[in-house]
């Protein structure tokens, strides 16, 4: 399971998977890659971004476990 992570460290790694953004949109912000778009948590919220919700974005996002940590270097 992925661990939990700050908003910041969360946007760095997306865009190093090819993902733009955050953009607005709504109520929540999001990231792209073509077609693809993933919601990215509330940059008002304190503290780290949970382990369960990091793997959410990861499933809809369909990113594996390994490639996430892949990019944590």
């Amino acid at each position: 399971m992925a661990a939990s992570i700050s908003r910041r460290d969360l946007i760095r790694r997306f865009r190093k998977l090819g993902f733009s953004g955050p953009f607005s949109g709504g109520k929540h912000q999001y990231m792209a890659r073509g077609p693809q778009k993933i919601r990215v948590p509330n940059p008002h919220h304190q503290g780290d971004i949970s382990a369960s919700l990091v793997s959410e974005i990861l499933r809809q996002a369909s990113i594996s476990e390994s490639e996430w940590e892949a990019v944590a270097k």
